[in-house]
């Protein structure tokens, strides 16, 4: 064993294997071994004894607009990647909407680096994008780094990241598939979209009667066959819809290279307790029923669902419109990059899911999804990346306190379990009780093949 400069201990270490007490020996950047709780400190390493605080892999979050540049007053690096420290977040993959331009040239990952850089708190990868007309572009993408290609299949939001056509989306995804790339996709179906009744205003059971769920379980059920075809990686983001969910495990038992994601807020907030008119609620896909929440719980024990994401959408609070509370014309997004831990945490505890299982959903999971084969997990040769949680603590969700640019979100009031102690990076303290250091985070790229 190299050089050991710190010892991290704690009578509850998650690691691959499960919770034990332990002691994880860092060396430089690195863990260098998960060690007996009662092992002696080496000559000259810093013990670090978080008692029976829990000691867990950093969380990588592949879902989070940043919107930088060209949006930074809806979201920047600095504030981003701020709160994602606050909130055990220690790597996260930025998506290559809502900043101006986005992601969908080389030159343009280049403009969202420099935005990134010297700014970030936590480590920055970055997704690419795959729009109309840039098929040309994703192979060149793909080397320069970027971990995958999102694209939308109705409107994104913002005209600069315009939707694939069928056509165009048969045509990204064979290019994709050529060179073993990952295509991330928003899965509704614009036709079933635009066919749905349209109500303004602001009764939350007329957006959610907009956004039916037939519109995801069609679009799911075409990419699978296309992926089916092409032999192409294909990820579902954001998984609202439970009927989606016996399509997705008959793929998966196929063999069809399919993963999904969800969200906390799929998990832990339901349509009967939004108000109307609260439009800090409002997402796409929305938020649906409890027994839709129930199933998608169930597709993660029996892991049709593969991971748990934030999808950080965030906006400046006009784009809201809390002046009229209507659904039909606020930002859909939920601000959560800070929360998620606990959010998801406090519904897993009450459901009897253990900690080991937020770990694998949160980070584990995620690090594979997007080949970081140096984070998600405790052991030796990884990156000493950890979030230090007090599980049984509480706090109410004070918006002021949040890290993110714009303090909106719909857990303001709510009490939640799972109160972070401390976030590292590489073997550095970087927030300490919701108090960030300096940013020392780094800029990934996707690990190429040997």
């Amino acid at each position: 064993m190299s050089e050991v400069q710190l010892i991290l201990r704690s009578t509850r270490v998650i690691t691959p294997e499960g919770m034990r007490p332990a002691a994880v020996a860092v060396s430089g950047e690195k863990i260098a071994a998960v060690l007996p709780y009662d092992a002696g400190s080496p000559a000259g390493a810093r013990l670090e004894d978080f008692g029976d605080d829990a000691l867990l892999p950093g969380l990588v979050d592949t879902h989070v607009h940043v919107n930088d540049p060209g949006r930074a007053a809806w979201e920047g690096f600095s504030s981003a990647t701020r709160a994602a420290a606050a909130g055990g977040v220690t790597t996260l993959i930025d998506m290559p909407l809502n900043s101006v331009p986005p992601t969908t040239t080389v030159d343009h990952l280049d403009l969202k680096r420099n935005a990134a850089r010297g700014r970030s708190h936590v480590d920055v990868g970055f997704w690419g994008g795959a729009v109309p007309g840039n098929t040309k572009d994703l192979r060149r993408l793909h080397d320069a780094g970027a971990f995958g290609f999102k694209c939308f299949l109705l409107h994104s939001g913002v005209d600069e990241f315009p939707p694939l056509s069928p056509p165009e989306l048969a045509e990204a995804m064979g290019e994709i598939a050529s060179f073993d790339g990952l295509l991330i996709v928003h899965a509704e179906d614009p036709h079933l979209i635009e066919s749905a009744p349209q109500q303004a205003g602001p009764r939350y059971a007329d957006f959610l009667a907009s956004r039916p769920r037939e519109a995801e379980n069609t679009a799911i059920e075409g990419l699978i066959a296309l992926a089916r075809r092409l032999h192409a990686r294909v990820h579902v983001l954001h998984l609202s819809s439970s009927g989606a969910l016996p399509m997705i495990a008959a793929a998966k038992r196929e063999g069809v290279r399919l993963t999904v994601e969800t969200c906390p807020h799929f998990l832990t907030l339901t349509a009967e307790e939004v108000p109307d008119g609260a439009t800090e609620f409002k997402c796409c896909p929305p938020i649906r029923e409890a027994a839709n929440q129930d199933a998608l719980w169930q597709g993660l024990a029996d892991g049709t669902i593969d991971c748990i994401v934030s999808d950080h959408s965030p906006c400046t609070p006009d784009l809201k419109r809390f002046d009229t509370g209507d659904f039909a014309q606020a930002w859909g997004g939920i601000s959560s990059l800070q929360l998620g831990l606990p959010a998801v945490w406090t519904e897993a505890r009450a459901r009897g899911r253990s900690l080991e299982d937020v770990v694998r959903w949160m980070s584990t999971v995620p690090a594979e999804l997007a080949g970081l084969s140096g984070k998600g997990a405790i052991e030796a040769g990884r990156d000493a990346d950890f979030a230090v949680l007090a599980p049984e603590d509480t706090f109410t969700v004070d918006p002021a306190s949040l890290h993110h640019r714009n303090q909106v979100t719909a857990y303001a009031g709510r009490t939640l379990h799972g109160v972070l102690r401390s976030s590292w990076l590489r073997g550095r303290r970087i927030a300490d009780h919701g108090t960030t250091t300096e940013p020392t985070g780094r800029l990934l790229e996707r690990q190429r093949s040997a």
